[in-house]
């Protein structure tokens, strides 16, 4: 039983919605962020990244970035730029890109169902990644990043959000972010339909975090602190869940995430392509980018051409993680050939969103005079549930979610 509960959302004004809704914090690196806040100083990008308020001197992770970031929401709300709602809603958060469509709902999960495993995690986290969202958010006293989470498609939560998206009464926002994104925000308000969805959830076994993992143990550690702080506790005060937006799997696409290394591990060409063709059918070189067109291939580009990698049996696996088209290359190729034990420490390799494009790995390689890039073949949501419902982590950078949530739309605050 899922518990994933209506909120009272701390939410931009109309008018101030295009310059607040921001990127997530950590797309930017810390120029790129003060950059894109000197553009636009509304942005939320400048509470989620309080250090672009100080000097390149001030260290990122100073008590006083802290306290700015919670100073700066408190003036923001003083101001009205920041409201809330009278009563508990549900919302719904619905992005286009490119002609998809992806529409989720976005409410309050359980502390309490990610300890228990009701919700499913299938990476690791870093302890200095998680201490900076936990500081983050504990300064706040909110939640302003939403997790995104995945869940296994359910028709009576589709029709709610169907008919609540024909209600023109029910739009909140409607406007075009970063990337040409189309974002539209409707509120559920009505009593029914509020419960219907909480039922809804709560007839779900199992939600899975798709997307967020920092973002969501360092929101359960700041909730398991305020419990520690009031040992009184209920389960009904509002630190005992956090901000997410949960989205039906079949609407969900899970990009490619790439490889370049940097060199061939001392090997030249020919003694390179005879290795991989122990546990690969090499195609002849193409002219064009090769994309793999189903799981089980693998693109590559070797001095200045595209191969199409084919797996052969003996190396595939029905196991969830090493069955994996990234847990394969990292096993057969990366580590055996190519010396690359641990990827995630590893200098000699870099990892490219498919975002980028198959260009940005010719660029790649190019530029570097040697080496290699592989283009991989989308994991696939049902790849991630299985992992994930196997208690089993993946190899690090196996998934690209776009569009990526904006922060500053929906914020959730806690209530001592």
């Amino acid at each position: 039983m899922a518990d994933i509960k209506a909120f009272r959302a701390l939410r931009p004004v109309k008018d101030m919605i295009e310059k607040s809704a921001a990127l997530p914090y950590d797309v930017y690196s810390r120029a790129e962020a003060k950059e894109e806040v000197k553009k636009n100083p509304e942005s939320f990008l400048a509470i989620d990244r309080a250090e672009t308020s100080f000097s390149d001197e001030v260290d990122t992770y100073a008590d006083v970035v802290y306290e700015k970031a919670a100073s700066l929401m408190k003036e923001r709300i003083e101001k009205g730029v920041y409201k809330s709602d009278e009563k508990p809603c549900y919302y719904i958060y619905e992005q286009t890109m490119e002609g998809r469509v992806q529409t989720g709902i976005v409410a309050c999960a359980s502390i309490d169902d990610y300890e228990n495993g009701i919700i499913k995690k299938h990476e690791n986290t870093r302890a200095d990644k998680e201490e900076d969202r936990v500081r983050h958010v504990d300064a706040l006293s909110a939640q302003t990043g939403p997790i995104f989470l995945a869940y296994r498609e359910n028709s009576q939560i589709r029709k709610i959000m169907e008919r609540v998206k024909a209600d023109e009464g029910a739009l909140l926002y409607d406007f075009v972010s970063v990337g040409d994104i189309r974002n539209r925000c409707f509120i559920i308000s009505d009593d029914e339909d509020i419960k219907t969805i909480k039922e809804a959830f709560a007839g779900i076994d199992h939600i899975y975090i798709a997307d967020g993992h920092h973002r969501c143990a360092s929101a359960v550690r700041v909730g398991k602190m305020r419990r520690k702080a009031h040992p009184d506790y209920t389960g009904n005060e509002e630190f005992n869940h956090f901000l997410a937006v949960l989205f039906p799997d079949e609407e969900l696409k899970i990009m490619d995430y790439n490889r370049v290394v940097h060199d061939l591990n001392g090997m030249d060409k020919e003694a390179f392509m005879a290795a991989i063709e122990k546990g690969f059918s090499i195609s002849a070189p193409e002219d064009e980018e090769v994309h793999p067109l189903a799981k089980g291939e693998i693109g590559m580009y070797l001095e200045h051409k595209w191969y199409r990698l084919t797996m052969k049996d003996e190396i595939k696996s029905d196991d969830p993680v090493d069955g994996l088209d990234v847990a394969i290359l990292q096993n057969e190729v990366l580590d055996k050939l190519l010396g690359i034990k641990d990827p995630k420490t590893d200098k000699r390799i870099d990892f490219v969103g498919g975002i980028r494009g198959l260009k940005e790995l010719k660029k790649r390689v190019d530029q570097q005079g040697e080496g290699v890039a592989f283009a991989m073949y989308p994991t696939q949501i049902s790849e991630l549930f299985a992992v994930a419902d196997a208690g089993r982590l993946m190899p690090p950078k196996s998934t690209w979610f776009e569009p990526k949530l904006l922060s500053g739309i929906f914020i959730h605050e806690f209530e001592e």
